[in-house]
């Protein structure tokens, strides 16, 4: 009696075929990541409740507040809850990465002859997937509260594009301390990101804070994308007179890379070396 054996398809040796295979594995990974999505929704309600509600706030309190520069606090606010939502779901990316590796998921993939990068790669697709379903819902939101766009569609879909590439270099970020925290420690998560959104453009411009605080804030990386946003939808807070604030859209580019070239590498590495 024989017994029949499996053939293990060769690895790939050139970079390009390496290439390939990572992208198709991550996007078989980022699929049945998706599926978990559907099944969950109330993971996606919980993520948009903040912002939803920071919305309604702007709102119902817009009337008081003061824009550097003039405008309506409405518009102003608004690309800055684009930005925050994007910040926030790193907390999304380390929950689920950090809950598939507690429970043997990630090392069920390890022992696959599949590519190492492949469950990287598809926790990237399927996080930037439901990014895009994130800012449709506070788009139509924010059209809801009279937020308007005023470039034309060209430039607001460059802003949007801006937030998706913020969020892929983020989700690095959630992928590699997803791969290093346990689950219970995740959730303190929040503690860092609530202050790094805040000392930012995201509710107040910079130039109405204190000068010192408000040269960090204009190089907060969230605030470099929020200006770009700002200026391509053509919305109120593009002010200031320093470096960071009259290059904002090269900063939008120039913070994502800075951040994927440091957390790319450290979370393949963090992949290839987990031990749980």
């Amino acid at each position: 009696m024989t017994t029949a054996t499996i053939p293990v398809p060769p690895r790939p040796t050139g970079p390009v075929d390496r290439l390939r295979w990572a992208l198709a594995d991550g996007w078989v990974v980022g699929r049945a990541n998706l599926y978990h999505w559907r099944r969950n929704p109330g993971l996606i309600t919980q993520c948009l409740m903040y912002p939803v509600m920071t919305a309604v706030f702007g709102f119902v309190f817009g009337s008081a507040m003061v824009v550097a520069g003039g405008g309506s606090y409405r518009e102003f606010l608004m690309p800055g809850l684009f930005g925050q939502t994007m910040m926030f779901g790193i907390i999304t990316t380390m929950m689920v990465t950090s809950s598939a590796a507690a429970k043997g998921v990630t090392d069920r993939f390890r022992t696959m002859p599949m590519a190492q990068t492949g469950v990287a790669v598809g926790r990237c697709i399927a996080d930037v997937v439901t990014s895009v379903f994130e800012l449709t819902i506070l788009v139509v939101c924010a059209l809801l509260v009279g937020w308007r766009f005023h470039q034309g569609v060209g430039p607001a879909l460059g802003a949007l594009g801006l937030l998706l590439l913020f969020r892929f270099a983020l989700v690095w970020v959630g992928i590699f301390f997803g791969l290093i925290l346990p689950m219970e420690a995740v959730g303190a998560g929040y503690v860092p990101l609530i202050p790094l959104t805040m000392l930012a453009n995201t509710f107040v411009s910079p130039t109405q804070m204190p000068h010192w605080l408000g040269t960090i804030a204009e190089w907060n990386p969230v605030s470099a994308t929020v200006a770009a946003c700002r200026e391509l939808f053509g919305n109120p807070g593009v002010v200031g007179d320093s470096w960071a604030a009259q290059h904002a859209l090269l900063l939008a580019f120039a913070w994502p890379g800075v951040i994927l070239s440091i957390f790319i590498p450290l979370s393949i590495w963090r992949y290839r070396n987990l031990e749980r």
